[in-house]
């Protein structure tokens, strides 16, 4: 590897361009003829320090070369600079190659503001029945991640993400070749025309032009001898998030949500990767963990599992793991191994104070254990935060006198002892938040950079991100233009992985001000998946789920191509209009897991500011019916989604959408005759106000759903509604004390659902959104907000045994009917109250008694006549051996 600006050692003008040539093309050749999503054991030239250094190159059979400019020699020097009055924005290649002088008008790469295009017209006696193939070598770009759109006779064939390390202060070059595959029916007998142009991101204004430049080594197009495995898209990448209950939790309320989120951001049935665990060290993590692998089985999904606690470890003498480390490791890989991919060594060790040399003993046990129990398995360096040591900048666990960043201290900023790890795991990671990726010192871009001393065609290995975002704060760097700055900055970072990673997780769904979707107040196990909502991060600003949606569905939507031809060319000639259509049949079964997919995927994407229609008529698989569902724009789940059915395949099916500014819209499509009759899942029924039921469900393929209804326990249901659109339904005015019976079916089909039972009342909880509770124990927020989380895995308690005149009190807001209260301590059942007293207060001063009593360990609703109150008090005035605890506090009313 040489350093930023480093010529070759052998002069290019030293070898003839004959020699070059072959030379370039059996390089070509060579790369060509490795399986895209295959191969995976072979290692790359030149790296033998890794044990598995490989990278992903697409299925592109050699073929013959139509035309080449320039030669793959790590310089541009046969070309005119590109910002000199000699570089042309116009080329006609008569033959495959120019001569020296007309080479010199062509220019060494594009630059926004100066020279936004290039014009490449060609002619072809033929068309290449599988295609062809466009290859650009990139030597150098700015760090703004400038896009390259190629247009083919004016049909978008896609958008390259270029990587760029000019403007970083990075001392090592990052070269890259970037693939795009044009099919067929976007060429034409007789004289073609290629058009690479410099395109501004969503966001950004005229200002992002000047920083929209890179330099090239060679350009080429080749026919294909064969069909192509998957419409190669300028790289080959997987993207995902992690979704996890409160941050951390793999619970029922996770495993519920996952395939509500996945499909709606486009990453279901393509073999994308999403990031599991379930820490060691943190309790109930794991609770519904193997049922959520199973769902990601099902969906075609990878994983890269991260369990091990780190922080407590001490090392045998010969640096081994302990014998309680292994134990923990070898029960998670023989009860998950065959679910997961990947496995990562540890988190951010720099930044949580973590030990080298635990790290590198974990990869050994990986290496030698963990593939001998999950031979599939590939290792996965640490997610680096690149931390420095802690007299630069400090960070947690600190323990003792000794003040540090990792052990030994600040070990994870330097490239020397990153190596160590890096030489015996599979991929390398880097996270990295808003632009911190190009920072000179701690991005995860320059730093791997630093790692492996600069890279001649990407990094020497995969690179699996395990979290990159933005929260609240990233905005776009002004010097772009951007008027959605906090947009611009998350679509900038996923398109900077796009461009120079393989595999990066959004982290993540539902995290605080990093997430996609609605955080707050939202318990996953109580929550309706088909009611989650998008988080939007700045009011008037595009969402990081549509973004996410636009790119996942352009970059990360994977399968054998589907033949496509447009209705409406003319309309979309030279739109950043993008058209995707795969059969995910053909994917090769996920390692481990041996999951596949039989769904096909057709997407479009509308990249420009003003709406598009798009009119397609696309080549199923198989002439027949086909359904399924559509997502588009919508801001929940439920607006974004609908089923479509009796879709005519002839097999040609016509699709026709028009797209909103940025949209993104996803069929997710199968025969009917293959459509499987599902019973709907997980039925649920609430009592709601008005002596009403509030039933809910997990989707099933389908149009709609019937709801069906009993009397009593053993009555014959009979249906009361059909074919109702949502995940939900509520049946009202009932009989107060009546015990009813549901059942729901999907319309049309067969199998009913579980059964499940109520008794109907008025008597019903109280909302408790904007609750605020308070006590007399000076517990903390976070503590007191375990009243009413909704999970019964969390407690508030007294923190020491129940003494007189402990206190809770809750502020619901404003004025409400009350009849009675209910402290639910099911899961610590001796922590009842001794003796209780409830108070009620209309202004928070003035307090009446309303009810008072010995609590019994069997009892936790505690009913009283009908008062009115803004304001409950409860005083626990007994004496015992056991906390106060209370897992879920609610009131209740007839309101």
């Amino acid at each position: 590897m040489r350093k930023r600006g480093q010529e070759m050692s052998i002069p290019r003008k030293a070898l003839s361009l004959t020699v070059l040539l072959k030379l370039a093309g059996f390089i070509v050749l060579f790369l060509l003829s490795v399986s895209f999503l295959g191969n995976e054991g072979a290692e790359e030239p030149g790296n033998s320090n890794f044990s598995t250094a490989y990278k992903t190159a697409p299925v592109s059979p050699p073929g013959k070369i139509i035309w080449q400019l320039g030669t793959r020699n790590e310089s541009s020097g046969e070309f005119a600079p590109r910002d000199s009055s000699s570089a042309g924005s116009a080329v006609s290649m008569d033959t495959s190659e120019l001569d020296t002088g007309d080479l010199k008008k062509v220019p060494s790469g594009l630059n926004g503001k100066s020279l936004p295009e290039l014009r490449i017209s060609y002619s072809l006696t033929h068309i290449p029945d599988n295609g062809v193939l466009f290859q650009v070598s990139i030597l150098d770009a700015y760090k703004s991640v400038p896009q390259m759109a190629a247009f083919s006779n004016s049909q978008l064939s896609g958008i390259i993400q270029i990587a760029g390390v000019a403007g970083t202060g990075s001392g090592y070059d990052f070269r890259k070749t970037y693939d795009l595959y044009i099919p067929k029916e976007q060429l034409k007998i007789g004289t073609n025309e290629l058009k690479l142009k410099v395109v501004r991101s969503m966001y950004a204004s005229s200002a992002e032009d000047q920083y929209s430049w890179w330099t090239w080594d060679d350009l080429s197009l080749r026919s294909l001898n064969s069909p192509i495995s998957e419409p190669i898209h300028g790289s080959y990448v997987l993207t995902g998030t992690m979704v996890a209950n409160k941050q951390f939790y793999f619970d029922t309320g996770a495993t519920a949500h996952l395939p509500y989120i996945i499909k709606w951001l486009g990453l279901a049935y393509s073999g994308n990767i999403m990031r599991t665990g379930g820490a060691s060290d943190v309790g109930f993590s794991r609770s519904d963990l193997e049922n959520y692998y199973k769902v990601l089985k099902d969906y075609n999904m990878q994983s890269v599992a991260l369990y091990l606690y780190t922080g407590n470890i001490k090392l045998n003498a010969d640096g081994s793991l302990p014998d309680s480390a292994k134990k923990k490791l070898t029960d998670y890989f023989r009860q998950y191994g065959s679910y997961f991919q990947y496995y990562e060594v540890d988190n951010e060790p720099g930044l949580f104070n973590r030990s080298k040399a635990v790290n590198l003993a974990i990869a050994d046990w990986l290496n030698k254990e963990g593939k001998q129990i999950a031979p599939h398995l590939k290792t996965v360096a640490p997610g680096w935060a690149y931390w420095p040591a802690y007299k630069e900048d400090s960070c947690g666990n600190q323990r003792g006198d000794v003040k540090q960043c990792g052990d030994p201290d600040g070990w994870e900023r330097d490239p020397a002892q990153r190596l160590e790890l890096e030489k015996i795991t599979d991929l390398t990671n880097g996270h990295s938040y808003g632009d911190s990726y190009v920072a000179k010192n701690g991005g995860s871009f320059t730093e791997n950079l630093k790692t492996f001393q600069g890279s001649n065609d990407g990094l020497p290995k995969k690179m699996l991100v395990s979290e990159f975002g933005t929260s609240d704060t990233h905005v776009d760097d002004y010097h772009y233009g951007a008027k959605e700055r906090t947009s611009a900055a998350f679509d900038r970072i996923m398109r900077a992985h796009i461009g120079y990673a393989d595999m990066f997780v959004q982290h993540a769904a539902f995290f605080y001000n990093f997430s996609l979707f609605q955080f707050k107040n939202v318990n996953l196990k109580t929550h309706d998946p088909a009611k989650t909502e998008i988080y939007y991060t700045k009011e008037g600003e595009d969402s990081r789920v549509r973004i996410m949606r636009r790119l996942s569905l352009a970059y990360a939507t994977h399968g054998a191509p589907l033949t496509y031809n447009l209705l409406n060319k003319s309309a979309l000639a030279d739109k950043l209009v993008y058209v995707r259509a795969v059969d995910t049949s053909k994917l090769a079964p996920l390692a481990g897991s041996d999951a596949t997919s039989n769904k096909v995927l057709v997407n479009f994407v509308n990249f420009e500011n003003t709406p598009q229609t798009v009119s397609v008529k696309v080549t199923m698989p198989k002439q027949t019916i086909y359904e399924g569902e559509r997502f588009g724009d919508g801001n929940t789940y439920e607006e974004a989604r609908r089923y479509v059915t009796g879709l005519q395949a002839k097999p040609e099916l016509t699709f026709t959408e028009t797209l909103a500014p940025g949209e993104a819209v996803q069929y997710i499509l199968q025969p009917s005759s293959e459509v499987a009759d599902e019973a709907p899942k997980s039925l649920t029924a609430t009592a709601v106000r008005g002596t009403s039921v509030q039933l809910n469900w997990l989707e099933s393929p389908g149009t709609g759903y019937d709801v069906f209804r009993a009397e009593g326990a053993d009555n014959q249901l009979r249906q009361i509604a059909s074919k109702v659109q949502a995940t939900s339904y509520t049946d009202r005015a009932l009989k107060e004390g009546v015990l009813y019976t549901y059942g729901v079916r999907v319309t049309g089909k067969t199998l009913l659902s579980a059964k499940t039972q109520i008794t109907a009342t008025g008597l019903v909880p109280l909302d408790r959104t904007g609750w605020k509770v308070s006590d007399n124990l000076n517990m903390s927020e976070k503590k007191l907000s375990y009243m009413i989380d909704g999970d019964l895995s969390t407690r508030w308690d007294s923190g020491k045994n129940m003494t007189s005149g402990e206190m809770v009190q809750i502020d619901m807001g404003s004025s409400h009917s009350l009849e009675a209260i209910e402290m639910d301590t099911s899961k610590s059942p001796y922590d009842y109250p001794r003796i209780y007293n409830i108070y009620v207060s209309e202004d928070g001063q003035n307090w009446q008694q309303i009810t008072s009593g010995r609590g019994r360990k069997d009892v936790s609703m505690y009913p009283f006549a009908q008062t009115r109150g803004r304001y409950v008090r409860i005083v626990q005035t007994g004496t015992g051996g056991n906390f106060w605890s209370i897992h879920e506090l609610q009131i209740y009313s007839r309101e």
